[in-house]
């Protein structure tokens, strides 16, 4: 009785702050609320093939510029963002049938921070959120908005006139996090970072921190210690953990380094899973496979809390894209694209395997029974939970021999989202719909 009662506080804790967990397993839902779904990322089923011919690819539409936020679904509408100009100077939100791609509407905004459009700098990289009471829009030029969901403006925000300008090294790319009433933003610049806690009704300030204080591509995310949501954000060689209530930071952990790019993935309550990458400005590289592995944080009194890992990788390091859980494992790919199985309880390697899918920038998904990497230049591996080889690959386009490669500004499918029997696959300036 004491067990199923501490299991429905658990999970009540766990619908409040939108992170669905019961053991290692994650409930799907039928909507996909936000970057990483809030890090529910197993789903009831996917397609199991599609090709460059159009095979079981239901629609593709044209993006308006280029953009490398997730796509984010609710009911039968699909939202995208995206910014156009050589100097990023638009910034647009449009929304599409789930159906057949129809665009059902588009709201423009102008960047208050100009800045060249290239491959090194965030491109409409910050993912929104949506639920029943709308869309949270954000944009690294500043701009923060929430829209209806049949696009009217609800209140918007100009960071930049409130905040002083924005200037980080490659662009700002931490996507938005929310949970019933707020949603939580991470500006992590250069001078004075700070997170803010906002409303989703109207927009009026909650909280607002300092920041991190080093570089990061990677997105705020909420997990709970203790029965209490906490705010996870990672950056070069720190992760700090905000009350989300309040905005207070409770802790910083230090003993780690290159996770500039991968979001942490909750596991369980006061345990998540950080990756690493040797990517592109990265420091000591020697670092990074131990900087791969599963963190706790456990109160010990007076508002103080122990955080180290429970256990790091011995070899395995991540692309660019995060790792998951599936089937009580570990799931690592890294930039040469291996695979890497580990056990969930111990971190000991189970396998290695090159897969077809080679680097992934787009976070992994899982059915019960098969994983799918999402490979960087459109190839897709679809990976067998049992044994961990690879069953089959499907892509979506055919990479172009004479075009610029992928790291340069070419084709790159930047997230793949599942909604009801569609997987939806965004790449820079094209969204393609698969059943």
């Amino acid at each position: 009785m004491v067990q199923d009662k501490k299991r429905l506080r658990l999970t009540q804790i766990f619908a409040v702050v939108g992170i669905h967990l019961l053991g290692n397993q994650v409930q799907a839902q039928d909507h996909w609320s936000g970057f990483q779904n809030g890090g529910r990322l197993i789903v009831p089923s996917l397609p199991e093939s599609w090709d460059a011919q159009g095979g079981n690819v239901a629609w593709k539409i044209s993006v308006e510029g280029y953009g490398q936020s997730t796509p984010v679904v609710f009911g039968d509408q699909v939202f995208l963002t995206s910014t156009s100009g050589p100097n990023k100077e638009n910034y647009h939100v449009a929304a599409y049938a789930l159906t057949d791609g129809t665009k059902r509407w588009q709201k423009d905004f102008k960047n208050p921070s100009p800045e060249e459009s290239n491959s090194y700098v965030s491109r409409a990289a910050p993912s929104p959120t949506v639920d029943a009471q709308g869309l949270v829009v954000s944009f690294e030029g500043g701009i923060v908005a929430a829209l209806s969901l049949d696009g009217k403006l609800q209140w918007e925000k100009n960071l930049v006139e409130l905040y002083g300008p924005i200037k980080a090294r490659h662009g700002l790319a931490a996507s938005l996090e929310h949970d019933l009433s707020n949603v939580f933003i991470w500006v992590e610049r250069e001078q004075d970072p700070y997170v803010l806690a906002l409303t989703k009704s109207s927009g009026e300030l909650v909280w607002k921190s300092p920041g991190v204080g080093a570089t990061s591509w990677s997105s705020p995310r909420l997990f709970v210690v203790a029965g209490k949501p906490q705010l996870l954000c990672s950056s070069s060689g720190k992760i700090a953990g905000y009350d989300a209530a309040s905005g207070n930071r409770l802790w910083e952990f230090n003993d780690l380094a290159n996770n500039t790019t991968c979001t942490p993935i909750p596991v369980s309550e006061g345990k998540f899973l950080i990756g690493a990458s040797d990517g592109r400005g990265e420091q000591s590289a020697g670092k990074t496979a131990a900087s791969n592995g599963l963190i706790e944080v456990i109160p010990i009194g007076e508002g103080k809390f122990a955080v180290d890992y429970l256990w790091r990788a011995e070899k395995a390091t991540c692309s660019f894209g995060s790792p998951i859980v599936a089937a009580d494992k570990v799931w690592i790919v890294n930039r040469t694209g291996v695979l890497y199985q580990l056990e969930l309880a111990t971190g000991k390697q189970l396998s290695a395997e090159r897969v077809s899918a080679g680097s992934v920038w787009a976070t992994p998904l899982a059915t019960s029974s098969k994983l799918y990497l999402f490979g960087q230049k459109g190839t897709t591996s679809i990976v067998d939970l049992a044994s961990a080889k690879e069953l089959s690959s499907c892509s979506i386009w055919e990479e172009s021999a004479s075009g610029p490669p992928a790291a340069m500004g070419g084709s790159v499918l930047y997230a793949a989202v599942s909604a009801g029997n569609t997987l939806l696959i965004r790449r820079g300036d094209t969204l393609f719909a698969i059943r």
